[in-house]
């Protein structure tokens, strides 16, 4: 059975993506903020793991967007499904395909988990794509990242429900920034 997993950076205050939008759309400084931990040498190796589990991922089509497909080669080298109203053609860069779906979040976690056969499917942002994979009861584990700062604003976790189906772990991370307010 595939495992449906969420991994996702929250605040204190309980925001997945910060206020000031004009950096990254949906994302913002405080977004940027949330996930600079990554580029310590415990967050490359904890998103190293969890890549290498994974068979597919799931994420938003602003998530695409604002990243710009993720460069030339699409960074992860397996299937992504990006839930969006709007059709459009798969993408292929490098070994990463992008596939677009309209069905909604259920009908992405379903071809992703298809894709992924016995190896895990990964849900990442934005805040409502967490949250409609939450809300379909398809996911098995939820990874919460609380990094140790006051965003004061953004868009939320916990806003419409939904729990993992199995497990919720969590994990303050102490690399990230201390004591530090947006707004």
């Amino acid at each position: 059975m595939t495992i449906v997993e969420v991994d996702i950076s929250m605040s204190v205050d309980g925001f997945v993506t910060g206020p000031d939008l004009d950096t990254w759309p949906g994302f913002g400084k405080g977004g940027e903020r949330l996930h600079a931990w990554l580029e310590h040498d415990e967050g490359r190796r904890l998103s190293e793991a969890t890549f290498a589990a994974s068979g597919a991922v799931v994420t938003s089509r602003s998530v695409y967007e604002a990243t710009g497909g993720w460069g030339d080669d699409g960074f992860y080298r397996m299937p992504v499904f990006v839930v969006t109203h709007r059709p459009h053609e798969a993408v292929r860069k490098g070994d990463t395909t992008f596939t677009f779906v309209t069905g909604g979040v259920a009908a992405a976690i379903e071809a992703a988990a298809a894709a992924a056969g016995d190896r895990r499917v990964h849900v990442m942002g934005g805040a409502s794509i967490v949250q409609q994979a939450l809300r379909t009861g398809l996911v098995d584990h939820l990874r919460l990242h609380i990094v140790p700062l006051l965003l004061g604003w953004g868009a939320r976790r916990v806003e419409g429900g939904g729990a993992p189906r199995e497990e919720r772990e969590t994990e303050v991370n102490p690399q990230a920034p201390q004591q530090q307010s947006v707004g």
